[in-house]
């Protein structure tokens, strides 16, 4: 990757690594270690982070949010995941502050990239993410949670628009943040 000691992550993409995550170098140089094993081409593909991502949910449906999820983080559209991209996906999902995470949240409901997110786009995602529920969670969910279509009427709400109106980047993270229910209907969390 750029470095004249093959196998080693280069030094420009550590320091952007170390700057840009909260992870340390030594952190950093591992993961690109266990990176390059088991994707030495130094690119992960959709279907190979499907199968990595589902394994965080041995109890759900996880490939569509998976998809979402990869071309949130394929920055350039290649079809692919290089090292940064991965790291960058793995600091945001897990550990990012929360207006990263919402930036992030955006551009995963941002579907078709226009910089708006849409009703129907919400329900997709909102689809996504209660595909991740286990079955024997659903029926402990609110009456007004317990469908995704439900969860997506919900959390539009939020954003006071109508139903073929669209949203900014900033009215979805201040919508999010000054609703707690809002938050919690972007993701979810298992109970384990």
């Amino acid at each position: 990757m750029g470095n004249s000691k093959s196998g080693a992550v280069s030094k420009e993409i550590l320091e952007d690594l170390k700057l840009n995550t909260k992870f340390s170098e030594t952190e950093i140089v591992q993961w690109y270690e266990n990176f390059k094993k088991q994707c030495p081409s130094g690119r992960i593909s959709k279907d190979e982070f499907q199968t990595i991502y589902s394994k965080f949910f041995p109890e759900s449906d996880a490939q569509t949010y998976a998809q979402h999820v990869f071309r949130s983080f394929d920055t350039n559209d290649d079809g692919t995941l290089d090292f940064k991209e991965y790291i960058i996906a793995l600091h945001m999902t897990s550990t990012g502050k929360t207006n990263r995470k919402l930036e992030w949240a955006f551009s995963l409901f941002d579907v078709d990239k226009n910089g708006y997110i849409t009703k129907s786009e919400v329900r997709e995602i909102c689809t996504a993410i209660f595909k991740l529920i286990p079955k024997d969670e659903v029926s402990g969910l609110p009456d007004d949670e317990n469908t995704a279509e439900k969860r997506a009427d919900k959390l539009w709400k939020y954003f006071n628009k109508g139903e073929n109106d669209r949203v900014a980047e900033g009215e979805f993270i201040k919508g999010v943040l000054d609703n707690d229910d809002a938050l919690r209907l972007i993701q979810y969390q298992p109970s384990k």
